[in-house]
């Protein structure tokens, strides 16, 4: 939790709000590759990247 700290006060006093977009798809798009790794949707999800 701390590197959240400090990467939100890092975007905070750099005003650096454009990288929170970005941050979150990324965590998005793993997560989405990490919950379907052993699925029988993995064939699926694999063909969009």
């Amino acid at each position: 939790m701390e590197f959240l700290a400090d990467l939100w006060n890092f975007m905070k006093e750099r005003k650096k709000f454009w990288l929170a977009p970005m941050i979150i798809i990324l965590l998005l798009l793993g997560t989405l590759l990490v919950f379907t790794a052993g699925s029988s949707v993995a064939p699926f999800v694999y063909t969009l990247f």
